[in-house]
C-alpha cells in the first residue's frame, strides 16, 4: 500500500514538472494553472524543510591547517 501511495506521489511531481516546463514555453491556461500550484507547492515544502538542511562538506576556515 506505501508503494502505491509512494508511486502515485511521484507521478504527480513528475506531472507537475513537466507542466512547469511546458507553461514556460507557453502552453495553455490549465497548464499554467498546475505550474503556478506546483511551484507554490514546492516553495511550501522548502519554507517547511529549510530549517533543517545543513551543509556538506567543509570549507577552507573550517581546516586546521
Amino acid at each position: 500500500m506505501a508503494v502505491f501511495v509512494l508511486s502515485c506521489v511521484l507521478v504527480l511531481v513528475v506531472g507537475g514538472c513537466v507542466c512547469v516546463v511546458w507553461a514556460a514555453r507557453g502552453g495553455p491556461r490549465w497548464v499554467r494553472v498546475v505550474a503556478a500550484v506546483t511551484v507554490g507547492l514546492g516553495q511550501l515544502v522548502s519554507m517547511a524543510g529549510g530549517g533543517r538542511r545543513s551543509s556538506r562538506g567543509g570549507t577552507a576556515d573550517d581546516s586546521d591547517g
